[in-house]
């Protein structure tokens, strides 16, 4: 076949070596830097067998627009490319918060060798070796895969805007939807779209999926009380405690990782040993002060205002300062953290300080009455406005609920 693979820089150009080396012609184009504009004119005067496009692309693209040619997303291509020599079990994880927790309180839970493949890096267990560091585009699953494969084991992949739909189990871990494509997509409707081909399918509450067989909605199943989760699964109760399940961002990741245990077969009385995760609500002491780490990709006003509410109570005092934004030019963040969602946040927690990351915090700083951009409290990165909370901060809590790749 000849084969149009569009976007090389989410994974299209590992995608298209792979079906490259399957012995298929392949051309690849850059549509977003514009990096391969001779590509880009030969392949508007050629005809395709095959065009791979990814789900966030324009569906109005020239390339996409005038294609006589079947069109598949980057994750059905990575579908097609594993065919049939997947890991055992093979789970994925997709949704717009949620999927890292999730994906780390499952490996937890595993029992021999595998592979966890996550936005925090990829990892052998169980001696929890980092591999490498890769994005979560579908693509990245095909070494993850491979790796997997390998060593005999088995493999926990966390994936962008949707699953392959080959492995034995697809998760999707919250309800929140945004648009994709210049606007065009439901993010949410293809997640959903993609999994339907999983044998099952496992999701977090307020999903709307149709009932069909290997459909699981997660609050049919678990029910989490204080610090213990229940699961009923054909007719036998599970249960484990810990503390974590008091917290809103952990409550419904673990009791995802739980059930999905449970239907392997997978007793989930270990998760009372996992601990919070670096980013994710992880508490560190300080210079006298309490450090609520919560940034990472999935950072949004809800888990700002839980972690300012958990930052106090660990304290055990109201003051705080918030450092909050966006990591400039992080494209491991599709969804972004829009300045409404900024100035929601700011206003529900009302810190004594404020100290931005990236230069957009500006348009929300407009709107509210700290006005931190005239003092200078601006920084690039996370670790300098980390370091800049700590100089400025004399008593109380620091809560990091910054948007960025972890």
């Amino acid at each position: 076949m000849h084969i149009l693979v569009l976007d090389t820089i989410h994974g299209g150009t590992v995608i298209g070596e792979a079906f490259a080396s399957a012995g298929h012609t392949v051309d690849c184009v850059d549509v977003y830097r514009n990096t391969t504009p001779e590509a880009a004119q030969n392949a508007a005067k050629r005809t395709y067998n095959l065009v791979i496009a990814p789900v966030h692309l324009d569906p109005d693209h020239p390339l996409l627009r005038q294609a006589c040619a079947p069109v598949i997303t980057h994750h059905e291509a990575v579908r097609q490319l594993l065919d049939r020599d997947i890991p055992v079990p093979m789970i994925e994880i997709t949704g717009t918060r949620g999927k890292t927790t999730t994906a780390h309180a499952l490996a937890h839970l595993m029992i021999g060798p595998g592979v966890l493949h996550t936005s925090t890096g990829t990892y052998e267990y169980p001696e929890r070796r980092l591999l490498w560091k890769k994005s979560i585009t579908p693509a990245s699953v095909l070494a993850a895969a491979w790796y997997a494969r390998l060593m005999n084991g088995w493999l926990i992949a966390e994936e962008s805007l949707g699953v392959t739909g080959a492995g034995c189990c697809a998760i999707i871990t919250s309800p929140e939807d945004y648009r994709c494509a210049a606007g065009k997509r439901s993010a949410l409707a293809h997640k959903i779209q993609s999994a339907q081909k999983s044998p099952h399918l496992l999701l977090a509450p307020g999903i709307p999926v149709d009932a069909r067989a290997g459909v699981i909605h997660l609050e049919d199943v678990a029910s989490c009380t204080g610090q213990e989760c229940r699961i009923t699964y054909k007719g036998a109760e599970h249960r484990f405690s810990n503390p974590l399940l008091e917290l809103t961002a952990y409550k419904t990741p673990l009791a995802l990782a739980a059930t999905t245990a449970v239907l392997l077969g997978i007793p989930p009385t270990r998760l009372e040993t996992f601990r919070a995760l670096d980013g994710r609500l992880h508490v560190q002491h300080e210079a006298g002060l309490v450090i609520v780490d919560n940034a990472n990709s999935g950072t949004n006003a809800t888990t700002t205002i839980e972690a300012a509410r958990y930052a106090r109570a660990c304290a055990g005092m109201q003051a705080l300062t918030l450092v909050i934004g966006t990591v400039e030019g992080d494209g491991a963040v599709c969804e972004g953290f829009p300045p409404d969602q900024i100035s929601h946040a700011i206003h529900s927690v009302q810190p004594e300080q404020v100290i931005w990351v990236g230069k957009n915090s500006r348009h929300a700083n407009s709107s509210i009455g700290y006005n931190v951009w005239d003092t200078g409290l601006i920084c690039t990165t996370l670790a300098h406005a980390r370091q800049c909370a700590i100089d400025r901060t004399k008593k109380g809590s620091i809560v990091l609920a910054v948007k960025t790749w972890r």
